[in-house]
């Protein structure tokens, strides 16, 4: 386990709850995230999980319960203001623009310039060299980055959504599904740079429905089931299949079971 003991949290989500409608999305839901740690929030669909993220990085607001970053009570009111505070949310539908290469991406609204004034233009040059440098730092090879990300693997572009998170100075890395659409092989590359992320004392929240791949780079793990909290864990508090029955819910695991051989 990795979690740096020198300081507090870096996030801290307390009690939260939000209602749309008559459907309790989440309801009383409390985890926390240290430097050099990533936390596992684990769920099937209908957990809560969406909610969570959109909450977390600004896209909503809760109901009820308190969102701290370093202790300081926030209410983000936009992904803008939740990246100021440094929250970067990476999502499993990136948003890149595919037609774009690879490094116009990677400073897509953060743009240096030089010049002044009518003669202020962009300075290409400055962005392909760093965005080659920040890939290659974290061990991700392309031939160009003046390729366009459509044409990149579905891991080359979570690679690169995360290598641009981490430079514009992340300290909440949050990744919604990184590795959903991915085979084995990608899977591991984006584990890789979890795994380096955390080495670097970033703070990351890994939100996903796969067990085997939380517990390959989690420190912590909670949770979610129909919109409630059942518990954070410590890796090697439980194995994968107590975990999976969590997430599905035992009893409810059970009854399926009873009603299957019912049925046979």
């Amino acid at each position: 386990m990795t979690v740096s003991g020198d300081r507090g949290p870096l996030l801290e989500a307390e009690r939260l709850s939000k209602t749309y409608g008559r459907v309790r999305a989440l309801d009383d839901v409390s985890f926390s995230v240290r430097p050099g740690e990533v936390h596992c929030l684990l769920g099937d669909n209908g957990a809560g999980k969406s909610t969570l993220i959109k909450i977390l990085s600004g896209a909503t607001s809760p109901d009820a319960g308190a969102l701290r970053i370093d202790k300081e009570r926030m209410r983000f009111g936009s992904p803008r203001r939740a990246a100021e505070h440094g929250v970067a949310t990476v999502y499993q539908d990136l948003a890149v623009l595919p037609l774009m290469s690879v490094w116009r991406n990677f400073f897509l609204g953060s743009e240096p310039t030089r010049g002044w004034g009518p003669f202020r233009r962009m300075d290409w040059k400055t962005m392909k060299a760093i965005t080659a440098q920040e890939l290659r730092r974290i061990g991700v090879k392309l031939d160009d980055v003046s390729q366009l990300v459509g044409t990149l693997s579905g891991g080359q572009r979570q690679s690169v959504a995360i290598a641009r998170a981490v430079h514009f100075g992340a300290a909440i890395l949050i990744l919604d599904e990184p590795t959903a659409a991915l085979g084995v092989r990608e899977a591991g590359s984006v584990l890789r740079l979890v795994a380096e992320a955390r080495d670097h004392g970033i703070g990351v929240v890994l939100v996903t429905h796969n067990v085997a791949h939380a517990m390959t780079v989690g420190d912590r793990f909670t949770v979610l089931n129909r919109g409630r909290s059942h518990g954070t864990y410590v890796a090697g508090d439980l194995s994968r299949e107590e975990l999976q029955d969590l997430m599905a819910g035992g009893e409810e695991l059970n009854r399926i079971a009873e009603a299957v051989r019912t049925e046979q």
